[in-house]
């Protein structure tokens, strides 16, 4: 009887790479737990807008950690590896990107762009809530260093536009991630919790090592520092 012939063992397609660092990952749990805590203590009003405002001064926080870590953090987290220019953004759009494009690593230019809306959004939110003025009993720690009109259109933008259009983005980005879940079977989730992704062998991962861990703890630190700062000078 001829011996049974195994079948030769095929190389392997892929492997995990180390796309979302730590840090990253950590920011963007931070930001989304405070995001809907000032979503929900805003319109409630009385004693917790002393909570809506330590939120809001932490979100200030996470708004300028990113901005430093898009510069120095791990490859797929800096922002140069997700601004694309109009014409990558439409060559994704047909589904024809340039060998060298490789937007299912990091962001895609649909999703920087919805990063880099949320990033001014709630910039707008943070700055407008630290002028801002209720005429009751709460007014943002910088609202003495501006005019009172200032201050109005501040706290109207605030408690008005600013808020529903948060809300209008987390229902556009909850509906895009159900999408490529349930429709294009897209695993989004799982990586921006274990940072890992399978991907072709030899794809660049992201520095996630102890060093930029610590840089990391002090950015952090440097971030909550001013933040702390700027609610004394109310």
């Amino acid at each position: 009887m001829p011996p049974i012939e195994e079948p030769a063992p095929q190389p392997l397609a892929g492997a995990p790479v180390r796309v979302w660092d730590l840090p990253t990952r950590l920011f963007h749990g931070l930001l989304a737990a405070a995001v809907i805590g000032l979503l929900l203590t805003g319109p409630i009003g009385g004693n917790a807008l002393v909570w809506h405002m330590r939120l809001g001064l932490s979100v200030g926080a996470l708004l300028l950690f990113r901005l430093l870590w898009g510069m120095v953090g791990g490859r797929w987290s800096r922002f140069r590896s997700f601004v694309h220019p109009p014409s990558a953004v439409a060559r994704y759009l047909r589904g024809r990107p340039l060998a060298d494009e490789r937007f299912d690593i990091g962001h895609s230019p649909l999703a920087s762009l919805s990063v880099f809306a949320l990033l001014l959004l709630l910039a707008a939110q943070v700055a407008t809530g630290l002028v801002a003025d209720d005429e009751i009993a709460t007014t943002g720690p910088l609202n003495r260093f501006v005019a009172s009109s200032t201050a109005s259109l501040a706290t109207h933008w605030h408690k008005a536009f600013g808020r529903w259009l948060i809300w209008a983005w987390i229902g556009l980005h909850l509906g895009a991630i159900a999408w490529h879940v349930l429709i294009r079977h897209r695993a989004l989730l799982r990586p921006m919790w274990t940072g890992g992704k399978l991907l072709p062998c030899g794809t660049p991962a992201s520095t996630d090592s102890a060093g930029t861990r610590l840089l990391a703890i002090l950015l952090a630190i440097a971030c909550a520092a001013l933040a702390t700062w700027v609610a004394g000078l109310g």
